[in-house]
């Protein structure tokens, strides 16, 4: 693990000890400390936050209002600072773009021959640019394979072809998961360029006016019904003063279907492209063919805020430990007048868990008679529901510099199944935050183990990811496989019943079978872990090999000011 710089730290360091007589902070008072990590304490702001008063907790509503009042009041009664200078709010600009759903996708070739695909059971479109009219108009499509430039894998799906202007056929996932050769990108383990979000950013670097990602449910990790659900409705951007015209004109999906009978009109197998795609970087080409769809959008601004507070550290207040959870949930659904039963999204453990463990780690943190070498910083996001868009908003313009940002972790559902002989890492494999988690668990009894579905992209879906694009390694920790008592199976069974029952529905409420103690204790794991880093020289380095490596070994070769 890397020092930043570590002769300096260590000359300062016993300098201020010997002249000003610090010592290590005794291990009874971080004890007394950990106390404040409770049962009692974290079921009452679980409690608060999933309230039906607080409506879902949806961004710019009147749970929103609440849950802000909250926070702050929280970190206000601690002690601790705002994190925004004299604000515990960051305004997070937003922009709502809802299509028209009357949209179809006409696909024609140089004959004039016309295929139509329905906005929906075939096809899904948005325009990310803010425009009431958006669309293509005759965009000629282009076959890139995966759609990947990634020079560390001598892979770019892009060489010697211009895509401005033209609209992208790509494939979702990556080679390693297509070919399952762990020497081939990461193997089953899906890389960012896996994702769909990387697919829409590289296209629009190429200079692309649309992009068309093929949905696979095993690469993809969902159905269509979850790309429809999604893609449907309002669509959530941070608002640019640009209007997001850096982005594609066009972005959605094609059903598999949708994409075979394309491939067929244009005189090729899809079957055999895509075999072929994972092999080597395609030569990219065109297929003949012509997109167009015209896109009338309904836009609408709104601001949402994060809420963070900071305990400044004693001698290294420049560098910043941070904690975050996602504050935001799905809100309340209207009543239809056929329907009964409760329309309030509640989020219990999706996330006033998350939030309401912060707050805990926070208090205990605020309890220490001595602050801890390092600042400590404590991060409420918002509109992560809608896309980490809060988490983004931050990442943009921090409160401390992302090069002077140690590491932190996400909380993102906490563990109420049971206690474990372990606990899963997402993202496994990732940066020596683990190795900071492994040795950590150890003095507990606990071990680490890698998350059971790499190839379905979790680590690429929450909060941390947005910094991870800029260099910072968050770890992003949850749960185990094994109840010390019950055993897997009992865990597999219990996380299977919340997904199919309780994920993103009203059901996710307070449950009675909740083990708190169990949560309780990866809390006090996850302090642990904060308070080790916060009082050392430790700078956890990205793993060799991982593709955010790159970006912080840049990021901490400059300035804070980015010179």
């Amino acid at each position: 693990m890397s020092t930043f710089p570590y002769f300096l730290r260590l000359l300062v360091a016993g300098t201020l000890a010997t002249v000003f007589g610090l010592l290590p902070v005794p291990a009874n008072a971080v004890d007394n400390a950990i106390r404040e990590i409770d049962s009692e304490g974290l079921m009452e702001r679980i409690s608060t936050l999933s309230s039906d008063e607080f409506g879902g907790r949806a961004p710019m509503s009147e749970g929103e209002r609440l849950t802000l009042n909250y926070l702050e009041q929280q970190f206000s009664e601690m002690g601790l600072k705002p994190m925004f200078e004299d604000s515990y709010r960051q305004a997070v600009p937003l922009v709502s773009i809802e299509a028209d759903p009357n949209t179809a996708l006409s696909i024609s070739n140089m004959e004039g021959d016309i295929h139509s695909f329905a906005y929906g059971s075939e096809v899904m479109l948005s325009s990310p640019q803010v425009a009431e009219e958006n669309g293509l108009s005759r965009s000629e499509l282009i076959w890139v394979g995966y759609g990947i430039v990634a020079p560390e894998y001598n892979w770019n799906d892009y060489a010697g072809i211009s895509v401005k202007g033209k609209t992208v056929v790509i494939l979702v996932n990556d080679p390693g998961f297509a070919t399952q050769d762990p020497e081939l990108f990461n193997g089953n383990s899906m890389t960012y360029y896996g994702r769909w979000t990387y697919k829409d950013e590289e296209a629009a670097r190429q200079g692309a006016a649309g992009a068309l990602i093929i949905h696979q449910t095993a690469p993809a990790a969902y159905g269509w019904n979850v790309v429809e659900d999604s893609w449907k409705g309002p669509q959530f951007h941070l608002a640019a003063d640009n209007n997001n015209m850096d982005q594609v004109k066009v972005q959605g999906w094609l059903q598999y279907e949708t994409a075979k009978e394309i491939f067929e009109f244009a005189g090729k197998d899809l079957d055999q492209a895509t075999t072929d795609a994972a092999k080597a970087s395609v030569e990219p080409h065109s297929m003949g063919l012509l997109a167009s769809v015209n896109i009338s959008n309904t836009i609408k601004h709104a601001e949402s805020f994060n809420v963070g507070a900071v305990l400044p550290g004693s001698t290294h207040p420049d560098e910043l430990f941070i904690y975050m959870a996602h504050w935001d949930h799905l809100g309340t659904t209207a009543h239809k007048e056929d329907q009964e039963g409760d329309f309030i999204f509640n989020g219990a453990e999706d996330n006033a868990s998350g939030t309401g463990g912060m707050l805990e780690i926070a208090q205990a943190f605020a309890a220490l008679r001595s602050p801890p070498q390092r600042s400590v910083g404590f991060l409420a996001v918002t509109a992560e529901e809608s896309g980490l868009l809060g988490s983004q908003a931050y990442a943009a313009k921090p409160a401390y510099p992302l090069n002077k940002t140690v590491g932190g972790i996400n909380m993102d559902r906490l563990n109420f199944r049971g206690k474990m002989n372990d606990i899963v890492v997402i993202g496994h494999g990732g940066s020596e935050m683990e190795t900071v988690l492994a040795e950590e668990a150890r003095k507990y009894g606990r071990t680490v183990t890698p998350e059971a579905t790499p190839e379905k992209g979790f680590y690429y879906r929450s909060d941390h990811f947005n910094f991870a694009k800029k260099g910072v390694p968050i770890l992003y920790a949850r749960g185990g496989t094994a109840d010390r008592q019950h055993g897997a199976e009992y865990v597999a069974q219990r996380n299977a019943d919340y997904v199919k029952n309780r994920y993103h529905s009203p059901a996710d409420q307070i449950n009675e079978s909740w083990d708190v103690d169990a949560a309780v204790e990866d809390l006090v794991l996850f302090y642990r872990i904060g308070y080790r880093l916060a009082n050392s020289n430790e700078w956890p380095a990205w793993f060799e090999g991982n593709e955010f490596r790159a970006i912080r070994e840049a990021s901490l070769a400059t300035e804070p000011d980015g010179t």
